[in-house]
């Protein structure tokens, strides 16, 4: 049975912040909209390793303050995209007190259950009669999301995106029956999968990953796993590489990496986030470019 402590007072007039617990270790920090549209949007961020809630929000920073301040904006960039959809987006920051999503499961060997009762919760919490649910996470945020797959036989329709922005660690080939089957029983759920070449990026002239550790390896064995059923179209520009299912509903993007760089943060902080929602709809690229200069700086609070 799930148990929780609950301390916001939702304010449905006006945009707000609020945060509670469930759980006890785990925090759920709500940006809530005003509730203003028929359709409601949570987005449920599962944040990275070592980031705290309020840093992956992001906000202007001085001197003093830890750099972690400035690598997302999730907080900014969803100020974005309430100007671009008609929807009610509430994102739900996911952080526990490891600070880390792989190792919280490993003290919950319940893991399963307790996710779904998270995301069971916190989707009965949306007061709107029409919503649904945007599952997205950051680095080690991903294993979050796989946390989930793993308790479930399908995945349900009320999940309509699902995106892992350079977090699909966790991925292999036994989840591919299950992202297929949930695709092509709901023509407007969308999956996208971003990630550069860590395969030879070095820190300190030592790899960041071994060859097959990364997200460039994972996101082309799953890439692979998908063209079983879907067909795609590649293009590319100077330095990224897409993948779009011809039917629209899966996307893939890769960053090359000739200089050997460490691009893990730039793929969300260059309006990932942004593009993560916008993937597939009429807005797509209208007023931002992934992995071009921010598009949400004016909004950055």
């Amino acid at each position: 049975m799930l148990s929780f402590l609950i301390n916001f007072d939702f304010c449905f007039s006006q945009a707000m912040i609020d945060s509670f617990r469930i759980f006890n270790d785990v925090k759920i920090i709500f940006d809530i909209p005003q509730y203003q549209f028929k359709k409601s949007v949570l987005v449920l961020f599962a944040l990275p390793n070592g980031n705290t809630a309020e840093q992956t929000m992001g906000k202007k920073v001085t001197t003093n303050d830890d750099w972690h301040f400035d690598i997302q904006h999730i907080k900014a960039q969803t100020a974005f995209l309430r100007q671009k959809m008609d929807v009610n987006i509430v994102v739900a920051y996911l952080e526990n007190n490891f600070r880390s999503w792989p190792l919280w499961k490993q003290k919950h060997p319940d893991f399963k259950i307790k996710i779904q009762h998270i995301i069971d919760t916190l989707f009965l919490l949306i007061p709107s009669k029409k919503k649904t649910i945007y599952l997205n996470g950051h680095s080690g945020g991903g294993s979050f999301i796989f946390g989930y797959l793993d308790g479930l036989h399908q995945i349900p329709s009320n999940i309509q995106k699902i995106t892992f922005l350079d977090s699909n660690y966790g991925y292999d080939s036994r989840y591919a029956p299950k992202f297929i089957s949930w695709l092509k029983a709901n023509k407007k759920a969308t999956l996208t999968v971003f990630a550069y070449n860590d395969s030879v990026a070095l820190y300190n002239e030592k790899p960041v990953v071994s060859e097959k550790g990364g997200t460039w390896y994972r996101s082309h064995l799953m890439l692979q796993d998908l063209q079983t059923d879907f067909h795609f179209k590649q293009t590319r520009n100077d330095s990224m590489i897409f993948y779009r299912s011809t039917n629209n509903q899966v996307g893939f993007f890769f960053k090359t990496n000739p200089e050997r760089k460490i691009f893990h943060t730039q793929q969300v902080e260059l309006n990932g986030f942004i593009h993560s929602i916008l993937f597939g709809t009429k807005k797509e690229n209208e007023g931002y470019e992934y992995f071009g200069q921010r598009a949400y700086s004016k909004l950055i609070e």
